[in-house]
């Protein structure tokens, strides 16, 4: 279907619904806000029921509702915009229609489409071959929603440890989902991979994770026996033949199914945040350092929590915070501690330091030296 002149969200959404009818549906509950997926074709419904295990729900209230529609992706007469890859990327991955209240975003690669805007949202295109983005689309609505309530969006991992969450973020390839596992396999409960939403309630920091599975290179996987069973025989030879260092650059992800790998675990997506621990290290050789640090006086750490919204985000509320700065974070952030962890990468030493603090309070023998 082709959209000529001035493009109009809700018609659109409406036209496509009416020649792709969704008869299919599921209820996925994330905490207090349940969502509503409604599919064209079965096949849809039950992936997404086999990846979100654990949070379907036989409840019918709803926050949010979702169409997707496996079907030919429309063409528009208006030009779409490039968006500028993120710093420190080249491959120019999305691109946008601005509609009245509303946003279509493309994908370049797979040619799928996302039309969004006022608590309308819809996915077209070859759903069943990219089922990926169908999934981040649904957690992205999540994200919004949970956003538009006065949260902070985190570019962080988390677990959560007697009932205290460890929150972990860090510099690009720091290794924040792969010190998450290895607290995993210290019997901690899951909460998130990548993204994190915080905000103060009753004056407590409070974290939010989106359901979505760890996403980890081979390199993760042979260094954590509770992980090894996700690769082949023939994969863990390949993967192990590779010298180190080639094995650490490999992009080749593989999805962590947590209630498998980690029977004992659970998959929580809320929790009160402890403490945040920042990945400053490097792989090299010498010690890794552990230290309490004041973020007031280490601004510089800060962008290694931040994360901007992005293409997927539309306020619709007046509650949300507007290009939040360092101080909003810092606002927030004043309700946990924050460890620093730099020098020589040691995720063994990082996890029982993390253990260590939450128990403690303290680092005890972790401490760096002065």
């Amino acid at each position: 279907m082709h959209y000529p002149g001035k493009l109009k969200r809700s018609e659109i959404i409406q036209s496509l619904r009416d020649q792709y009818p969704a008869n299919y549906f599921i209820v996925l509950q994330f905490g207090d806000c349940n969502i509503k997926v409604n599919a064209n074709q079965n096949e849809i419904t039950e992936a997404l029921t086999e990846y979100f295990d654990g949070f379907i729900t036989d409840e019918r209230q709803f926050q949010l509702e979702i169409t997707v529609h496996e079907a030919t992706p429309p063409t528009f007469s208006a030009d779409f915009t490039v968006k500028t890859p993120d710093p420190g990327k080249t491959k120019i991955k999305e691109e946008y229609i601005n509609l009245d209240q509303g946003r279509i975003v493309r994908k370049r690669l797979t040619e799928m489409q996302f039309i969004f805007g006022e608590n309308e949202n819809l996915a077209i295109g070859p759903c069943l071959k990219n089922m990926n983005q169908v999934v981040n689309f649904i957690n992205n609505r999540f994200i919004e929603w949970d956003l538009c309530k006065g949260s902070l969006l985190g570019h962080a991992a988390a677990v959560l440890w007697k009932e205290q969450g460890i929150a972990m973020a860090g510099f690009s390839g720091a290794g924040k989902s792969t010190l998450a596992l290895h607290l995993m396999s210290k019997g901690t409960d899951f909460v998130s991979n990548d993204r994190l939403m915080i905000n103060v309630e009753n004056n407590e920091l409070v974290m939010r994770g989106v359901a979505k599975l760890p996403r980890i290179n081979p390199g993760t996987i042979l260094n954590n026996k509770d992980l090894i069973g996700i690769l082949s025989e023939s994969e863990k030879e390949e993967f192990e033949a590779l010298p180190p260092d080639k094995l650490w650059q490999l992009e080749h992800k593989f999805d962590v199914p947590v209630g498998e790998c980690f029977s004992n675990s659970r998959f929580l997506l809320k929790a009160p945040m402890k403490m945040l621990v920042l990945l400053n290290w490097q792989r090299s050789e010498g010690k890794t350092e552990i230290k309490q640090v004041n973020l007031e006086e280490r601004r510089d750490l800060l962008p290694a929590f931040m994360k901007s919204t992005g293409l997927f985000f539309l306020p619709h509320t007046a509650s949300h915070i507007n290009d939040a700065t360092e101080d909003d974070y810092l606002e927030m952030l004043q309700h946990c501690d924050v460890i620093e962890v730099s020098g020589a990468i040691d995720f063994s030493q990082a996890a029982e330091a993390c253990l260590t603090f939450i128990e403690t309070g303290s680092l005890g023998n972790h401490v760096a030296a002065n």
